[in-house]
């Protein structure tokens, strides 16, 4: 789930109006537990367009999971009468079905109890985990699904536009998504987000002025907890579905895409705010909310496969999630030692030599990490991330200063074989990009296409979309560099470079305008 949950968005709020409480009955819902499923023996692997997913589950419970997120994915498009082109193998979401929330937690190093789910958005490996999956029902309500779809949802819109949105509009969005329904012949979007329900009865209001500023009022000093997602599905909801404002959300998406600051854009669209505000509270009151019904006989959904790993694979399986999911360097020493333990039982598999390349590296034995990945691309050359070990371990060999500063020439030579292997794959393009700054050397125009392409196929990765608005800022392309920034410094998903993104993006647009009115300055002189 959205790092703000329990963060960012506990703003300043006014007391949340009792009476809105009784008039929410209806919404309420009570999470089910997580059905109790026995661990199997081996792993299964399910295959589609746009999921790959492994868990210790029957292959039919994850096959059945796979076409829901296929649905939800085909339900999207159908709503918005627009696809997003099919990614690569490595450009899917990998999805890691795991025992239970607390071994979530555990592979994220949180110990935030509120965590269900955990989504990383990264180029060429974004992964999922969730919780052992519960049978099916009718409303996806509890966070083993619900959390995957939010996360899932922003990742739908980030690859569909490149516009920067206040935040209110990105979580209402997700939310208006991830409280999809399934039945029998329908997939229902915008159905009521009961998993809300509690938080817009009891927890504190946001101001609307605040929920409609760019953060959702999250400068605030108030750090308690507040009803800002709750308030961000009702207002998306109310936009979408009331019909006294049809049209508004498309005007406002217009005004935001001509420049106009959030707030005057909100006023400029909906008009009085406090009425907006009065408007919501009676909309919630409502008996009966409406959803969007999509037959599934209209839902496009590619092939679903599904395979039951080897013993090899299955063995490494869990050397493979602790590695994709990210290792301490004390983690890394210990899950080396178990992925040389299963690679000296399986020692001529790829997959298991593969992921040994990775542990290795991570545990920072380059040499023996070049060794394994050498070894499995031996036997099967298309494992990509053989491929990318090898480069990030020619790297740091390179970088460590074990490697002549002309060995940049093989590691450029690596990362070509890599997008051989697979084109569209974001790392290799953005691999070779870097080895010409880490040389210093000034990068090619090819690189530089090469790294655009790579932000196209992987918006949603913020290092690269920074490492792009630099490069664009170098070549004096302001306006280009700004539209990329926006979406970073506005990220319902804040990471390291968001106050940088922000502070940049300032000196980009201050640099904008004060080549406009020396332009000017100078038209009027003519």
């Amino acid at each position: 789930m959205c790092n703000r949950c329990t963060a960012s968005h506990r703003a300043v709020a006014r007391a949340y109006p009792r009476a809105r409480a009784a008039a929410l009955g209806w919404l309420l819902f009570l999470g089910t537990t997580l059905a109790a499923v026995p661990a199997q023996a081996k792993w299964t692997e399910v295959s589609s367009d746009h999921f790959v997913i492994y868990g210790e589950q029957s292959p039919d419970a994850l096959q059945e999971f796979a076409e829901r997120l296929e649905l939800f994915h085909a339900a999207m498009a159908r709503a918005f009468e627009r696809d997003v082109p099919k990614p690569s193998p490595s450009g899917r979401v990998t999805v890691f079905v795991v025992a239970n929330a607390r071994e979530v937690r555990e592979l994220a190093n949180s110990k935030n109890r509120f965590i269900g789910g955990l989504y990383l958005p990264r180029a060429g490996q974004s992964v999922a985990l969730v919780p052992r999956l519960s049978s099916t029902s009718a409303w996806s309500g509890d966070s083993t699904e619900t959390t995957l779809f939010h996360e899932y949802a922003h990742h739908y819109m980030r690859m569909m536009t490149s516009y920067t949105y206040p935040l209110w509009y990105s979580e209402g969005f997700a939310e208006f998504f991830s409280s999809v329904r399934f039945t029998e012949d329908k997939v229902g979007l915008g159905a009521p987000a009961r998993h809300r329900a509690y938080e817009l009865a009891f927890e504190r209001n946001v101001p609307i002025r605040d929920l409609l500023d760019y953060d959702g009022g999250a400068s605030a000093n108030d750090t308690r907890y507040n009803a800002f997602y709750g308030q961000a599905w009702t207002l998306f909801h109310y936009l979408v579905f009331a019909s006294e404002r049809a049209g508004q959300l498309t005007r406002y998406r217009q005004l935001l895409a001509q420049g106009q600051p959030a707030l005057e854009a909100a006023e400029n669209t909906f008009g009085d705010l406090k009425q907006l505000d009065k408007d919501l509270d009676r909309y919630l009151q409502r008996k009966m909310l409406r959803y969007m019904p999509i037959p599934k006989s209209e839902l496009k959904v590619g092939a679903i496969t599904a395979r039951q790993l080897p013993a090899a694979e299955s063995a490494i399986m869990p050397v493979v999630v602790q590695s994709r999911t990210g290792v301490s360097p004390e983690e890394a020493a210990e899950v080396v030692l178990e992925a040389r333990r299963v690679a000296a039982t399986y020692p001529d598999n790829a997959v298991v030599l593969t992921a040994l390349a990775e542990a290795e590296f991570d545990a920072g034995q380059f040499d023996a990490a070049i060794a394994a990945a050498d070894r499995a691309i031996a036997l099967d050359p298309t494992q990509i991330n053989a491929h990318i070990q090898k480069g990030y371990a020619l790297t740091a060999r390179v970088e460590a200063g074990n490697m002549p500063n002309e060995a940049w020439k093989e590691v450029r030579s690596q990362w070509v074989k890599a997008n051989k292997v697979e084109n569209d794959n974001p790392i290799p393009l953005y691999r070779y990009y870097s080895t010409f700054l880490a040389q210093g050397t000034k990068p090619t125009p090819n690189s530089i296409l090469g790294l655009e392409r790579a932000m196209a196929v992987a918006p949603f990765d913020g290092g690269l979309r920074w490492t792009v608005a630099q490069q664009m800022i170098t070549d004096d392309r302001l306006a280009e560099a700004a539209a990329t920034l926006g979406p970073l410094a506005f990220s319902p998903h804040p990471g390291e470079h968001t106050d940088a993104a922000r502070k940049l993006l300032d000196e980009v647009k201050a640099k904008i305008a004060a080549r406009q009115d020396e332009a000017a300055q100078v038209g009027q002189a003519q």
